[in-house]
């Protein structure tokens, strides 16, 4: 027998990881939670207020799949809603029950698609209504209010706060958004030759508008051509660029003498590591300057004068570089290629990743290393006709 014809039936979802799964369905369990202790606490109950199975459904959304178009707020919120308003509808001119479900739900499809607000949930709400007339009769278009769209607008902006917390992006940026620099400029990555009509175009080419927003198609479009160019510059790894002559501090360097070590050495990142060599975190430039900024809005000053108040305060007091690194940045070890390299370095939010080995740091890449083992590529492969 030949199985190849039933890889139509294999996964069409790519392998995820455990941390992902874990962190979508603790979502659900918060979201859901939250929203169910919210209309008990307030005894909401008796206004109409309480959880459907729908509001399962959408949580699926909103916490495993936030990037989908049919996961943000506009879609959610209102696809919900309107979806419950059509059932109500049916409702009360049809009496027969299937032709009810059939109806409601084929109403509610074409309502979401004509207000751009497709939410699969919502197709599911237009069946609870259709299927309980005596909740229409007791809630009326109310129904559609409570509990459809306060408890959707409380999964929702749970959602908001649930993605910055665990390092996602909800709701979706938009194309003309600004960038984390709070520029008009995009963010290096997503700088194509393409406009987003151009890029709507071909989602509407492939109908694949309900499925991809145009800003994740920038992104994954860009992430192809980063992914080509590395590809092109063959198997240069971190260990062969990266720099090893290192300038280091330990957890209790006073900030006063890492600014000094920044001034003499014109370097934008120093590596903090233990007494035993233990590479700990990493100080970047714009760390002081928080700091600074920090402390001139709590002191009523400006920023220069709270750097030097901290620069000062650091070589006097014990204000250490433990207080300001980051442990949170990409590592990479001294087989990792370049190509894993370049998508970190080109979006903006890294200036250099360490390189570990065996708990210690061996070596650094920046951007400078970076690029200059991007030209010595170029210089060195072929013609191209």
């Amino acid at each position: 027998m030949n199985f190849t014809r039933l890889r139509g039936l294999y996964p069409a979802m790519p392998m995820n990881t455990p941390k992902e799964a874990l962190r979508a369905g603790m979502g659900a369990l918060i979201g859901l939670g939250v929203a169910g202790f919210l209309l008990s606490f307030f005894d909401l109950q008796g206004a109409g207020l309480y959880l459907i199975a729908p509001f399962g459904a959408s949580s699926v959304l909103l916490f495993a799949v936030p990037n989908s178009p049919l996961a943000q707020p506009w879609s959610a919120i209102v696809g919900n809603s309107v979806s419950a308003l059509a059932g109500i509808a049916v409702c009360h001119v049809v009496s027969d029950p299937v032709l009810c479900v059939a109806l409601a739900v084929g109403v509610a499809i074409t309502a979401m698609i004509l207000l751009r607000a497709v939410h699969p949930p919502g197709g599911a709400v237009a069946m609870v209504a259709a299927l309980n007339p005596d909740l229409v009769t007791d809630l009326g278009f109310r129904f559609a209010v409570t509990p459809v769209g306060v408890v959707t607008g409380i999964l929702v902006l749970i959602a908001v706060f649930y993605a910055r917390a665990t390092g996602r992006t909800y709701p979706l940026r938009h194309f003309d958004d600004k960038s984390t620099h709070d520029t008009a400029d995009r963010p290096p990555i997503e700088r194509l030759g393409l406009d987003e009509g151009e890029l709507n175009a071909i989602l509407q080419q492939y109908r694949q508008s309900l499925n991809l927003g145009v800003e994740d198609l920038a992104r994954l479009i860009s992430a192809a051509e980063f992914q080509v160019a590395a590809h092109r510059t063959g198997p240069i790894t971190a260990k062969q660029i990266m720099s090893r002559d290192l300038v280091t501090v330990d957890a209790d360097t006073p900030l006063g003498e890492v600014a000094d070590l920044f001034r003499r050495h014109g370097f934008k990142s120093l590596p903090v590591i233990e007494k035993d060599g233990r590479y700990i975190g990493v100080i970047f430039q714009i760390h002081l300057i928080r700091r600074a900024r920090e402390d001139a809005l709590r002191l009523d000053r400006g920023l220069l004068p709270a750097m030097a108040r901290l620069i000062d305060l650091g070589r006097t007091a014990p204000v250490r570089a433990i207080e300001i690194m980051s442990v949170t940045e990409p590592r990479a070890t001294a087989s990792t290629p370049i190509a894993a390299l370049l998508p970190l370095m080109a979006d903006g939010a890294c200036d250099a990743v360490p390189v570990i080995e065996d708990g210690k740091i061996i070596g650094i890449v920046t951007r400078t290393d970076l690029i200059a083992a991007l030209a010595h590529a170029g210089l060195n492969s072929p013609t191209q006709p």
